[in-house]
């Protein structure tokens, strides 16, 4: 029977790549702030099932909002910002989300506790910071997406080269046992 070691070994090692540029395109992007969503990136390995082979990378729920982007809910502003001196009140709220899959809804704005410290840490105020995240939404940052699209252009040559010595493995396995005998 064939046995894919080598092919398993390099499924994992192209998990481990994607994982690692992942944390590094979330680093260089600014992304990282406490670095809990950087942690929960892992790699789970390659699996062989009977008729297929099942490569897992698990990562915090809320990864997935950082990578497409959440719209925002939009309106009209309601004052003018003492950061900005141009008079904002009346304008829309600019979107950040993009054509995201996510969005806030209108009326349910996020819980301030998810701002607190970010916003203290630059001293801001944490309502502000919520109101502003919830109108205008948070852009994209594919740190993923990118990071399985730079591996995937390499990962051929290296599942060729592991079944290949998997195949060279089992076939002087077979001669072996047969001329032993």
């Amino acid at each position: 029977m064939l046995k894919l070691n080598h092919l398993k070994d390099a499924l994992t090692q192209f998990g481990d790549n994607v994982v690692a540029d992942a944390k590094a395109n979330l680093q260089t992007s600014g992304k990282v702030d406490t670095g809990q969503l950087s942690n929960s990136i892992v790699s789970t390995g390659a699996v062989f099932h009977r008729q297929s082979i099942e490569l897992g990378i698990s990562l915090s729920y809320y990864g997935a909002f950082v990578e497409k982007g959440v719209r925002g809910a939009g309106g009209v502003r309601m004052a003018t910002s003492t950061f900005n001196r141009s008079n904002n009140k009346g304008k829309m709220w600019k979107q950040k989300g993009g054509n995201s899959p996510y969005s806030f809804k209108e009326g349910i704005k996020p819980s301030v506790k998810h701002f607190i410290d970010w916003s203290n840490k630059r001293g801001l105020n944490p309502f502000a910071v919520r109101e502003s995240v919830y109108r205008q939404g948070i852009s994209p940052t594919p740190f993923l997406s990118e990071a399985v699209k730079k591996n995937i252009g390499i990962m051929p040559t290296q599942l060729q080269d592991a079944f290949a010595l998997d195949v060279k493995a089992t076939v002087d396995f077979i001669i072996k046992s047969n001329f032993n005998k």
